[in-house]
């Protein structure tokens, strides 16, 4: 029998991180130290008190039964509990709270319960893939939003909403976002709900890095007057406690759209496993010097990326927040595209890094990198790098000639 050609498969293009991590695979077979800065992949351990929480746990065998799949009552008011102290928003852990399998579980599974076949779904580019092909397999049609330096975002968005037919059900928002790092402050939150507001389109909010940031603490949408009228938000303790392999998140805000999230849950799953469910209560309760901890730790890693790319000839901004830098391909590469660039990178410098076309058409630019290998593992990739520019040079230097030139002859 032929390989069926199943319609939602049709809908999903080729993952384009797969060329990279089959590249990555290969040279690590071949003995090769490869260094990741590819995959978002927490390496740090978690908290000791969270670890011992599960194993206590555990060893009760009552917990070892089918759990609720909007999640146990003790850690929803956990999850009430932090935004009450870190937003200043109380909110009903009842009605308003539903813990997901992780924040991307949560989005996927909301995109089910509230899109219908033909829905538009307005997306910002690049972004998370879930973002948008969550919608994709529930059968929407998605407009994509550009977002990233130099674009007016909420000027987009209301172009986009005043030429989509039919007009948008929902609009995605990742502020501080994955892959560009950017943050917004509570007055763009002001203004999105607003307009949100007069169009009757709801605000889905991935807020999955609010906790990892360098300078002012991002807000978040429900902070905001009228915000819980048309916002739901979505995070995780991935990143937060170091945890993403336990797969604990949550979705907070509109009664409405919780209310839809939770019955769809019902029918497909029993919720996380009891013992993770009360360790991660036990993280959200307990002390939270760990997630200084975790925060300090990225920043360090980000300042010893950031300052020895820059010094190595790549110039790369500074993250205002996750773990993530969105580093512009080197001028004199910018005509193979991220995919090509980051596959030459690995071949020559064995440094895996996320081609930023993977993360939609206006990020085919850059390239992300993830800091998720320790400081002296990140020096160790600026010194392969600054290698690898030098024996490029020649290139890079014809590459900004041609384009100064081109400047000069241009009207």
């Amino acid at each position: 029998m032929r390989e069926p050609d199943f319609h939602r498969m049709r809908r999903l293009p080729p993952y384009v991180f797969a060329e990279v991590n089959e590249m990555k695979a290969a040279a690590r077979a071949a003995g090769r130290d490869v260094i990741d800065l590819g995959m978002g992949n927490p390496d740090g351990a978690t908290p000791q008190h969270i670890v011992d929480k599960l194993t206590e746990t555990v060893r009760n065998p009552k917990t070892h039964r089918y759990s609720s799949s909007r999640g146990i009552p003790g850690l929803r008011r956990a999850l009430a509990g932090y935004y009450d102290r870190r937003f200043g928003v109380g909110l009903d852990p009842e009605r308003e709270i539903c813990v997901t399998l992780g924040s991307k579980e949560g989005l996927a599974n909301l995109a089910q319960a509230i899109t219908a076949p033909g829905d538009t779904i307005l997306v910002p580019n690049p972004s998370y893939p879930i973002h948008a092909f969550g919608f994709i397999i529930a059968g929407a049609g998605i407009r994509h939003i550009p977002v990233g330096p130099g674009v007016d975002f909420t000027r987009e968005i209301a172009r986009a909403t005043q030429h989509s037919v039919p007009p948008p059900t929902a609009i995605v928002l990742n502020f501080p976002s994955n892959p560009t790092a950017q943050v917004v402050d509570r007055a763009f939150y002001e203004e999105i709900v607003a307009f949100a507001r007069r169009h009757e389109i709801w605000l889905l909010s991935d807020i999955a890095y609010s906790e990892i940031f360098f300078s002012d603490p991002p807000p978040s949408i429900l902070e905001v007057d009228g915000g819980r009228d048309v916002a739901v938000e979505f995070s995780s303790l991935s990143k937060t406690y170091s945890m993403p392999g336990w797969r604990i998140g949550f979705a907070a805000g509109n009664g409405h759209l919780i209310k839809a999230l939770t019955r769809i849950k019902s029918y497909l799953d029993y919720g996380a496993f009891t013992p993770i469910q009360v360790a991660a209560t036990a993280a959200l309760n307990g002390p939270q010097d760990c997630v200084d901890e975790i925060r300090e730790r990225y920043r360090a890693r980000r300042d010893v990326l950031i300052e020895g790319l820059n010094a190595a000839g790549w110039p790369v901004p500074s993250p205002p927040a996750t773990m993530f830098a969105w580093a512009p391909v080197p001028a004199g590469f910018r005509d193979m595209g991220s995919l090509d660039f980051a596959k030459l990178l690995l071949e020559e410098a064995n440094v895996a890094v996320s081609p930023g076309v993977g993360f939609g058409e206006h990020g085919d630019g850059f390239v992300r990198l993830a800091l998720v290998e320790n400081r002296h593992r990140l020096r160790q990739a600026v010194r392969n790098i600054k290698g690898f520019l030098a024996r490029h040079g020649n290139r890079t230097a014809t590459t900004a000639l041609a384009a100064e030139r081109a400047a000069e002859v241009s009207p």
